[in-house]
């Protein structure tokens, strides 16, 4: 079976929290995917600001380290106790857009973040060795 060209239709039910100042960004969101054992969901929306960035655009071998206030504009990805793949886009107080891979630390809240995840409760994210990216990359199955 060609794994990429699986495709599932799932009912999906929200979870809504808010996460504080000083909060880790992504290690609070791996928190609560493991307090109510996540197996897939997809980040719906996140707003709010971070006061510290760590985050790796996909051609960099570089990571970008900022100590200083930004806007969150968007945060998206595929979550699961498994697999983690995150995108952040952030502004600076110009208005100037950056964004990448979020890092598992070093993303400290600002303000708030308001976060809204679809779980899906009837699939499991994985990953597997795409041959053709050369990435680990999503593996869907149906429970």
């Amino acid at each position: 079976m060609d794994i990429s060209k699986t495709s599932f239709i799932s009912s999906m039910k929200a979870h809504v929290f808010r996460l504080k100042p000083n909060d880790d960004l992504y290690q609070s969101l791996m928190s609560h995917i493991k307090e109510h054992n996540i197996q897939a969901a997809c980040i719906l929306t996140c707003v709010g600001s971070l006061k510290k960035i760590h985050i790796k655009t996909a051609t960099s071998k570089n990571y970008l380290k900022k100590d200083q206030c930004f806007e969150i504009t968007s945060l998206t990805g595929c979550v699961s106790e498994k697999r983690n793949h995150i995108h952040i886009s952030l502004s600076d107080d110009e208005g100037v857009a950056i964004g990448g891979h979020l890092m598992p630390e070093g993303n400290i809240v600002y303000t708030t973040a308001e976060i809204v995840l679809g779980v899906f409760n009837d699939l499991e994210f994985d990953e597997f060795a795409c041959e053709k990216s050369g990435w680990p990359e999503l593996k869907i199955t149906q429970k």
